[in-house]
């Protein structure tokens, strides 16, 4: 069976599709990884060559020493993954330290993974701690409404979760423990990298000011789930501030904690005041 056909990797080229077909991937925006489960490897190996060199990646995550790592390429377009997944996407494998990689699939024309590939790693390692191995998937992408909230909010993690959680009854329910907020920083460097695995260790989302989100979950569709209600109520809340009426009313303290009683969820209660 073609690698093409078997399922983790067709899910992965659906939620990079999914993502474009948001708008969340102008050119070359966004980057998307999965750590593969040992069954899925199995699948795919008879695809794998050892050709090509093991690269640095200037960080270190023992806890994923051995593992395959889905990604998109660096400077590949989202918009082409479904046209073409072999040349615009990869299978990684890091090395027995867990500070080099080497692409055993894809990338036909050259390449490497994306350039947050290092902050990718970093933040699986977090969360693969932090969730006992349950969390896979690491994704960030361009939505345009929460980059726009980061223009007319305080940068901080109680600013944005209650902006959020207000907006839309369900928030709430899907990201209980609230949303990180990183400072403006120059991507694909290592003090970004070090800034969204600190928040993280907390959260399951995090706000890059003027730049985008950055989400992880335990599958595709719980963590474009996640992405896509978070802009869902950016949405909604830069429609409602766009009224110049300001915000009248919205859902209480006492009702996000009502909320929260009745679907049996543990809500952030720091985030709340």
């Amino acid at each position: 069976m073609s690698i093409l056909n078997v399922e983790v990797i067709k899910s992965y080229v659906r939620m990079c599709n999914d993502g474009w077909l948001q708008g969340w991937h102008e050119r070359n925006g966004g980057n998307l990884t999965y750590r593969m489960t040992k069954e899925e490897v199995e699948a795919c190996k008879d695809s794998f060559t050892y050709e090509r060199p093991w690269v640095p990646m200037g960080v270190t995550a023992e806890n994923l020493a051995g593992e395959f790592f889905i990604a998109t390429g660096s400077g590949k377009y989202f918009r082409n993954v479904i046209l073409a997944p072999e040349e615009n996407i990869c299978i990684a494998e890091l090395n027995a330290k867990g500070d080099a990689y080497r692409v055993v699939w894809g990338l036909t024309k050259g390449g490497r993974p994306t350039s947050e590939f290092p902050s990718h790693i970093m933040n699986h390692s977090v969360k693969k701690a932090a969730t006992d191995g349950a969390h896979r998937v690491i994704y960030h992408a361009h939505p345009g409404n929460i980059i726009a909230m980061t223009f007319v909010l305080p940068l901080t993690d109680k600013a944005f979760t209650k902006a959020l959680w207000t907006s839309a009854t369900e928030c709430p329910v899907v990201f209980p423990g609230g949303v990180g907020v990183v400072q403006w920083m120059v991507p694909g460097g290592a003090d970004i990298a070090m800034a969204t695995s600190e928040l993280m260790k907390k959260y399951d989302a995090a706000v890059w000011a003027h730049h985008g989100l950055f989400c992880s979950g335990p599958d595709f569709d719980t963590t474009f789930g996640l992405m896509h209600t978070i802009e869902k109520a950016a949405e909604i809340y830069v429609k409602a501030l766009s009224c110049g009426q300001g915000i009248r009313q919205t859902i209480s303290d006492q009702q996000l904690l009502d909320i929260a009683r009745d679907f049996g969820i543990k809500l952030n209660e720091e985030l709340l005041g």
